[in-house]
């Protein structure tokens, strides 16, 4: 097994145990019957979780710790948390089971890119292919729910002949309704056992010690003295948009699908919301195989615009063709633009701009607006929003909701357009070791 292979693979299981989860849980808590208030307190467990490893997990990394070991040991103990969010339904509990899997689990996503960039011998050619590996990953977690949240008792009822109209029967009989919500539970069961499978197969990934000869002790320190480069501070800005714009899409975008016409949704069976927000994975694919190539031609700050773009002309197709069930699965293509021309190029550029024996904090410290402060606003606004400024009489105003985050998604390509420059040398050259 070469070693482009296992990254790739490690990729693969990182991010299947995020994408089994994540889609679903935004209808879920609700259906446990958790106050908007304690939603949020659950959904902000992962960017909380974010700003905490970016002073302790990722300085570990950089410091202290080889980051394989380091994988291996988050994974087992936040597999074994997430194994029992599935049978858990009572607030406290599911709180600090999910808290205590996010403060192991966020961290591995810079862990694993630093381990990714560590054993690349050309970044901007490789990182996308590995990269790729999350994206199938996050696939490979959608799919099978098409036949785990099934209502079986319709597919009986059908009494079909033959394979092709039993499975026919099968893939038309999703489940909804409180049903659906509770079955549910076993995307944490098979985000669990995903987890404890990569906490093993991090032990065959290549060796990847800590660089302990930093000018700063603080590995994070170091990281967060870039912020004084204007065009870094600019970055990092817009990113804490960026991350608010994309979190906005999980938090609404399955309960609108799932929505009936009638009532301003789209209509999908619940068996086929995972599967159709998964279009976009798909098309991240293709995405990542042209990143390197696009950003040579359009350069950073045309490619990191054209990815929030890709978010406001998502959100504005929501916003104004809801009717449009077709159209509205086509648009989910955009995602691919959306995570990679933005978020994926922004991890390149960290690995470009940020001394080697500080990127893996310099990673956590993007994925602090990322994966935390960006997650964090959207996670406590997008429940209030949605469940109580938007909806009315139990109905749900799609068109006003999904205007904030297409606005939101404007203004950033306007900050980006106006701040952004990033000089043509690679590293900051007070910065080199």
């Amino acid at each position: 097994m070469n070693i482009r292979f296992k990254l790739f693979v490690m990729m693969a299981l990182e991010f299947f145990i995020w994408g089994a989860w994540l889609p679903l849980i935004f209808g879920y808590l609700p259906s446990l019957g958790f106050s908007p208030g304690e939603q949020s307190w659950i959904l902000n467990a992962f960017p909380l979780a974010a700003i905490v490893g970016m002073f302790f997990s990722n300085q570990f990394c950089d410091r202290n710790f080889a980051a394989e070991k380091f994988l291996a040991f988050s994974h087992l103990i936040g597999g074994l948390a997430m194994l029992g969010l599935a049978f858990t339904k009572i607030f406290w509990p599911f709180f600090g089971l999910m808290l205590v899997h996010c403060l192991l689990y966020v961290p591995t996503i810079s862990i694993v890119n630093s381990i990714a960039f560590a054993n690349m011998k050309d970044s901007q050619k490789e990182f996308g292919l590995v990269r790729m590996g999350g994206t199938i990953g996050w696939i490979l977690a959608a799919w099978p729910f098409t036949f785990i949240l099934v209502d079986w008792d319709k597919v009986h009822a059908a009494n079909a002949h033959g394979a092709i109209e039993w499975l026919g029967a099968v893939l038309g009989s999703g489940l909804t309704g409180e049903k659906l919500k509770a079955a549910t539970a076993w995307t944490f069961a098979v985000a669990g056992i995903a987890s404890l499978a990569l906490a093993a197969f991090s032990f065959v990934l290549p060796h990847t010690p800590p660089k302990k000869s930093g000018a700063e002790k603080l590995a994070w320190l170091e990281a967060l003295k870039l912020l004084k480069h204007p065009f870094v501070l600019v970055l990092w800005l817009v990113t804490l948009v960026d991350s608010f714009v994309h979190n906005c899409y999980f938090n609404w975008t399955g309960s609108f699908l799932g929505t009936d016409k009638a009532a301003g949704g789209v209509g999908i069976p619940g068996n086929w919301i995972m599967p159709v927000m998964s279009v976009g994975q798909i098309a991240e694919i293709s995405t990542m195989f042209i990143l390197g190539a696009t950003l040579k031609r359009l350069g950073w700050r045309a490619t990191l615009i054209v990815g929030i773009l890709g978010h406001a002309a998502r959100f504005a197709t929501y916003a104004f063709f809801p009717g449009h069930p077709g159209l509205i699965i086509a648009v989910q293509i955009l995602h691919g633009i959306c995570y990679a021309f933005f978020f994926a190029t922004v991890y390149i550029f960290v690995d470009a701009y940020f001394p080697k024996d500080a990127r893996a904090s310099a990673q956590g410290l993007f994925n602090v607006m990322i994966l935390g402060l960006g997650a964090l606003l959207a996670n406590s606004v997008c429940p209030y929003l949605g469940q109580k400024v938007f909806t009315h009489d139990g109905v749900t105003n799609f068109h006003g909701l999904f205007l904030v985050p297409m606005v939101c998604g404007l203004v950033a390509v306007a900050a980006l357009a106006l701040f952004f420059h990033p000089p043509k040398t690679a590293t900051p050259t007070e910065t080199r070791h």
